[in-house]
């Protein structure tokens, strides 16, 4: 075996498209990109899609089917001046009348600037542009460039498909070291769920799991795949997409009064790494935001559950965020005060600085007094009736509504004392 030899996931790489693993909705008789080779054409594209979904083999097969060439960058080492060469040799060729792929990884790590060097060469077609990355390309990919470059959504491979190259890799490994392995289906099949979509992590773990393998023995087991994760079987990104995604899933079963999903999308949150505080604060948030005063305990409780979690630590602090978590997700829910909250930005973005009324401005002093601040301001502690005439918003919003009860819970109570507010003020005048 020769010791400095790639690493298995670029051994294994495909020659054609035809090996090419996934993407059928792409590659498919009916995916767009099939349809495009059909025509001769390679228009330039970003590939969007998780690690190890096959984003820089299909750059590579794609120039070759088209037999363009083909020049790689990545957008974490390179800048203009190496675009600016490679659309030199663009040039030329489509004046001789060839085609250039120039594919750039990790291209939302190019600032604007760099972003909108490349709308040239690909407008006038010198180079044809496929983009990697992993990030939502609406927010790292500048507007000129997305239209120019069709966006092509990569998917993370299912567990069968990965299983299927394991397979092909486990005889790879008996060929390239000269040893025979026997790997039962069961750990190919648990390597191809600790993947999770990323052929690349699955392919490297499984050469490594050999590579660790007493030379004695030929059987990789599930044992020795124990031994190598140490538990480390979720994969979370908590800067990236994924973060994104199952945050939200978490608030939304919760929003939606489901908590098996809530507790299930918080435990793989917290069992892949994800900072327990930070889960905390987005409860204390939906406390106000989604329950608000339908159950105005939420709030108490989520903040009980922060505190708790910072006495105990982990794992036993955990429990209180389950606990809170089943809470909310099964309260009576209302955004009434969030709704509110936006109602009044909005106005005082319109209406600007309105003055305060008199009955209801600080009277310290005598001359205010004389001046009539606070005048006609009735104490509801010592007066019920006519507090309720007191006009505390300012005169252009009078009558104006910004907490609309959703009749929710507790809510339920407020709306009601506010409809017998409205109907004594009515009866007073």
């Amino acid at each position: 075996m020769n010791k400095s030899q790639p690493p298995l996931a670029h051994r294994l790489r495909p020659q054609n498209l035809e090996e090419f693993a996934g993407q059928h909705h792409l590659l498919g008789e009916e995916g767009f990109i099939a349809r495009m080779l059909a025509r001769g054409h390679l228009d330039s594209m970003i590939f969007w899609g998780p690690p190890g979904c096959g984003k820089t083999t299909l750059a590579i097969l794609l120039a070759g089917a088209v037999e363009a060439d083909f020049y790689r960058l990545s957008a974490v080492t390179a800048g203009v001046a190496d675009i600016r060469k490679i659309a030199l040799i663009g040039r030329e060729n489509l004046a001789a009348g060839g085609r250039t792929v120039l594919f750039l990884d990790e291209i939302h790590r190019f600032n604007k600037a760099q972003q909108d060097f490349l709308l040239a060469p690909v407008e006038e077609g010198s180079l044809i542009l496929l983009g990697a990355t992993t990030e939502n390309p609406s927010f790292s990919i500048i507007t000129p460039l997305l239209s120019r470059a069709r966006v092509a959504v990569l998917k993370a491979l299912d567990p069968a498909a990965i299983r299927s190259l394991l397979g092909k890799a486990a005889v790879r490994l008996e060929t390239d070291h000269g040893r025979r392995i026997s790997v039962a289906e069961e750990v190919l099949e648990k390597i191809a769920i600790y993947a999770d979509g990323d052929a690349r992590r699955g392919l490297n773990f499984l050469e490594m799991a050999f590579i660790n393998l007493n030379p004695e023995r030929i059987d990789l087991t599930l044992a020795d795949l124990a031994a190598l994760l140490d538990g480390r079987e979720l994969v979370y990104d908590r800067d990236g997409e994924e973060h994104f995604n199952q945050i939200s899933a978490f608030i939304k079963s919760m929003r939606t009064g489901d908590p098996d999903a809530a507790l299930y999308w918080l435990g793989r949150m917290l069992q892949a790494g994800e900072e327990p505080l930070y889960l905390a604060r987005r409860m204390i948030r939906f406390a106000s935001e989604d329950i608000g005063n339908a159950a105005p305990q939420a709030l108490q409780l989520a903040i009980n559950a922060r505190q708790a979690y910072e006495i105990l630590g982990s794992p036993e602090g955990e429990l209180a965020l389950y606990q809170v978590a089943a809470y909310l997700a099964t309260a009576p829910k209302s955004d009434a005060v969030y709704l509110a909250m936006r109602r009044i930005a909005k106005e005082i973005k319109k209406s600007g600085n309105q003055p305060v009324p008199m009955q209801v401005r600080n009277a310290p002093t005598g001359l205010m007094q004389e001046l009539g601040y606070g005048a006609g301001y009735v104490n509801p502690h010592r007066d019920k009736i006519n507090p309720v005439l007191i006009e505390a918003l300012p005169e252009k919003l009078r009558g104006a509504s910004f907490y609309e009860p959703a009749g929710n819970g507790y809510e339920a109570t407020v709306l009601q004392r506010l409809k017998e507010r409205e109907q004594l003020k009515k009866s007073c005048k």
